[in-house]
């Protein structure tokens, strides 16, 4: 079994801008343009420093151009790939942490069990905070997989999001972050896509309530009026978002990684004489962060990390 940790690095810093087509809008093209960009950024910078430093870039035929060898742009650590290869020396925030306020939305994805999600949660607060060097952050907002607002009005929508997603996975995972909330390691928690009775439901059974509810009213019309009475009752604050749920599907992961044009060379792909990753990819979770400098009003660092799992993998 492998474990690919894929990232975008601080896509505040440029790279190509995002060009969004009129009817041609995705929710994940942030994510998915900002994780190519990062490979490409990467592939290009290490292959040239390995030729500067008179080494040899051995390359893999790609259409018209050359992909450097994986080992050059990518890292092992045990069983675990980091693609591309993360330099910790440059991580850090520039100012003192008490200036920010840092926000997390984890994805749980619906290809991954929900039995892992202490070792998905871990490993995501891990690498975020390695990432802006801090040990803690102010707010975690949850995406459970399966929950949406879809309908022809917000009432439809309220009323169809309530039986959605899976109650006793989301309960057994939310006392998994209070217990971290109780570490002071996690300010406030939050969920996504809840709607007015599962969030009525949630609140009967936890301990620490969520502080805000962030919801995607993109596939509706409005916040429906009882979720906007409940949250106000409880104190919750209410947010939009334009977040896909299922942020990272099987399909678009393996794109990103394969051997066609717009791949980043990393899965063998059928190939039996390729040094790439074999077998089946199976995507995890995706972690959001944003540290936001509150004195000045601006987001010095926002970025991605992500994780698969090669099934039979090479």
């Amino acid at each position: 079994m492998t474990r690919i940790i894929l990232s975008t690095g601080n896509v505040i810093l440029g790279g190509p801008s995002i060009i969004r087509k009129p009817g041609t809008y995705r929710s994940n093209l942030e994510f998915t343009n900002s994780l190519r960009s990062n490979f490409q950024a990467a592939q290009q910078d290490y292959a040239a420093a390995l030729q500067n430093g008179n080494g040899h870039a051995n390359g893999q035929p790609n259409g018209h151009s050359s992909r450097p060898a994986l080992d050059v742009w990518t890292e092992w650590e045990g069983s675990t790939l980091y693609v591309p290869r993360i330099d910790w020396e440059e991580a850090g925030l520039q100012e003192e942490r008490t200036q920010y306020e840092i926000t997390v939305k984890l994805f749980f994805l619906p290809t991954a069990p929900p039995e892992k999600r202490n070792d998905y949660i871990n490993e995501a607060l891990r690498l975020v905070t390695k990432e802006l060097g801090v040990s803690d952050i102010d707010l975690l907002i949850v995406s459970f997989p399966g929950i949406s607002f879809e309908g022809d009005c917000e009432y439809e929508a309220d009323r169809k999001n309530a039986t959605m997603g899976n109650e006793e996975e989301e309960i057994t995972t939310w006392s998994l972050l209070e217990k971290l909330h109780e570490q002071g390691r996690i300010n406030r928690l939050g969920v996504a896509e809840f709607g007015s009775e599962k969030l009525r439901r949630l609140l009967e059974k936890v301990k620490v309530r969520p502080a805000v509810d962030q919801i995607n009213i993109k596939n509706c019309c409005n916040v429906p009026p009882p979720l906007t009475k409940l949250a106000k009752e409880e104190g919750i604050e209410l947010l939009t978002h334009h977040d896909s749920t299922d942020i990272l599907p099987s399909g678009t992961l393996r794109e990103l990684l394969g051997q066609g044009p717009q791949g980043a060379g990393v899965l063998a792909d059928g190939d039996v004489n390729s040094s790439g990753i074999k077998g089946e990819i199976i995507p995890e979770w995706v972690v959001k962060y944003t540290a936001f400098v509150k004195d000045r009003g601006v987001i010095e660092n926002k970025g991605y990390f992500a994780s698969a799992e090669s099934v039979d993998g090479a």
